[in-house]
């Protein structure tokens, strides 16, 4: 695949460069896009990186690093930047966690992807993506990915997107003490960190409607005790209790997740056990909350910034939705 002559942007070669994502990200910001065989390149060498990372990636954090947790992006790119520009561009000491939700509903997908895959490809070991229920085909057709990556790219990127998000692991562990995942915990109480890690991701590249894969991206907390059924007609909803045996059982602190807007960008429940964390501010252009991140040093104390949503230009979210969704948030 050629470079089209008059490519005006940085070239990519075998490796990825600072110079080429600084690049891009000013491209995305004027609304022009990156050379088809640069996106299949990004795609496919994340490919290759997290396929061989575990289903649970494991990640301690060092003496003068630190690690920024964010909840939900959903295709808003601008926001992303926000994060970016507050929390401080990811580097070999700012390692950044991505937990799920990175495309649909928001407009600027593809641009999320692949600022995002770009970055966990410059620095593979401090960049880091949890999948979420919306890196799955179902979400993607229904809520605009799809229909984002035909409109800008072609259809054969979203397939190798597809592909790509099937390889994601599933949670990340940090420090031994933050059990960090899209969705939340299991409808079985007997579910360890050691089932999590012998998972095999690669058996079912969807979630389908039972399992311990779809249970993590899907599930939500809930203020009463037990477990009961989710208001998303899939997964179920979790209460306290279970997340204090959890905890207990496993000898961490406290799961973080994402998976729900919270109006304040973060909400700690469940006595102090259970952070949900939400990142694309004023969600859908329509639901006014604050966004979110949680920052973790090498004493794992958890820092938390709130931020407002920035102005985008004027296309309004899932204007790539099948069937008209768009009129339906």
């Amino acid at each position: 695949m050629v470079v089209d002559a008059g490519y005006d942007g940085v070239k990519l070669g075998n490796e990825m460069t600072l110079e080429f994502i600084e690049d891009m990200i000013e491209r995305f910001k004027d609304g022009k896009k990156i050379a088809r065989k640069y996106v299949f390149q990004i795609i496919l060498a994340v490919m290759d990186l997290v396929r061989k990372e575990p289903t649970m990636v494991e990640f301690d954090v060092e003496d003068g690093n630190e690690i920024t947790v964010c909840g939900d992006t959903h295709g808003q790119f601008f926001d992303l930047m926000e994060i970016f520009r507050l929390a401080g561009k990811p580097s070999e000491t700012k390692s950044y966690l991505f937990n799920g939700d990175f495309v649909d509903r928001g407009s600027w997908s593809t641009e999320v992807a692949l600022t995002l895959y770009a970055y966990k490809w410059l620095y593979p070991n401090t960049f880091f993506l949890n999948r979420g229920n919306h890196e799955t085909d179902d979400m993607n057709r229904m809520y605009g990915f799809e229909g984002e990556c035909r409109a800008k790219y072609t259809e054969r990127v979203f397939k190798l997107f597809s592909e790509s998000f099937s390889a994601l692991p599933l949670a990340t562990l940090i420090g031994k003490k933050y059990f960090v995942l899209h969705g939340g915990l299991f409808s079985d109480d007997n579910v360890s960190l050691d089932d999590v890690r012998k998972l095999d991701r690669f058996k079912q590249r969807q979630p389908g409607q039972s399992g311990l894969m779809m249970e993590m991206l899907w599930t939500d907390p809930q203020t009463q005790p037990g477990r009961g059924p989710s208001k998303r007609g899939v997964g179920l909803q979790f209460g306290p209790d279970v997340t204090k045996r959890f905890c207990e059982k496993n000898n961490i602190e406290a799961i973080i997740r994402s998976h729900e807007v919270r109006m304040e960008g973060y909400e700690v429940e469940h006595d102090g056990r259970c952070i949900t964390v939400f990142s694309a501010p004023h969600y859908c252009d329509s639901t006014g909350n604050k966004g979110a991140f949680i920052k973790i040093g090498p004493d794992y104390k958890l820092k938390y910034t709130k931020f407002d949503a920035v102005p985008h230009p004027n296309i309004k979210p899932m204007a790539y939705a099948a069937n008209g969704l768009s009129n339906m948030l």
